[in-house]
């Protein structure tokens, strides 16, 4: 039975995969790319739509990443206009493959990257986020 739920735990991606008690999100705008292939799907539509963005480059492993990860749900329903991405550089190596820091935040605008931050801090990630809303 344990192994069977280790099995289930192992499946789950993204934010999912993350074990965090996660909130954030209820309306629509917090999304997570569990694969490469998705990823680039979502950066794809997000050039095409040219909306506001912003991607958290994590880790499951990373201390810092999870201790900065419930503010980045949570601020999903503060920044209505912003689109939420959350992406596991384990789960998406060849995409990923230029981030040599987590956390990393990218922020979009109009299709294109536009600013970058490094490491965490809820009031840094919450003053960037206004800037780029």
């Amino acid at each position: 039975m344990a192994e069977a739920a280790n099995e289930e735990d192992a499946k789950r991606t993204g934010l999912e995969g993350t074990g965090l008690p996660l909130q954030g999100g209820s309306h629509g705008n917090l999304r997570s790319a569990g694969s490469d292939q998705q990823l680039r799907q979502m950066l794809d539509s997000l050039k095409s739509s040219k909306s506001p963005a912003v991607i958290n480059y994590g880790a499951s492993w990373c201390r810092v990443c999870s201790q900065i990860l419930p503010s980045f749900c949570k601020c999903s329903d503060k920044f209505k206009k912003l689109t939420f991405i959350y992406v596991d550089i384990d789960e998406c190596p060849e995409t990923t493959q230029n981030i040599r820091y987590t956390p990393t935040f990218h922020f979009y605008r109009d299709g294109e990257r536009v600013d970058e931050m490094l490491g965490a801090g809820e009031e840094r990630l919450h003053d960037r986020l206004w800037l780029h809303s």
